[in-house]
């Protein structure tokens, strides 16, 4: 059975693009959301098996959101997608519980951190 995964990117083309990175690799992609209010939403609607979260996004962003559902499910899996180097992200994502942040961009090392949770 595929790992049931969950996009969340404020990018529309983004979103489709991670989406059918996935989809081609095997996954099944159960949801997209454009922010962290859908991301936790979307998540406790659909307990995917993982989480693909940007960090940056209009509204809750990706930190809040990721704080949200490991509070919801201390064993969610979130990998951050992101573009950004945020001073402290890296700390940050350890204290929060978050298992990976990937660069954008980088779709093998994203298939990677799938196929190792």
């Amino acid at each position: 059975m595929p790992k049931r995964v969950l996009v969340v990117d404020d990018s529309n083309l983004l979103r489709n693009a991670i989406s059918r990175c996935l989809t081609s690799a095997g996954y099944e992609v159960v949801g997209k959301g454009q922010n962290g209010d859908e991301a936790v939403s979307l998540y406790e609607k659909l307990r995917p098996d993982a989480v693909t979260l940007d960090v940056t996004m209009r509204g809750k962003d990706g930190i809040a959101a990721a704080e949200e559902i490991l509070r919801l499910d201390s064993k969610a899996i979130i990998i951050f997608y992101t573009l950004l180097d945020i001073p402290g992200l890296v700390e940050k994502t350890r204290l929060i519980g978050v298992r990976d942040i990937i660069r954008k961009g980088d779709e093998q090392e994203l298939l990677r951190a799938l196929e190792a949770v």
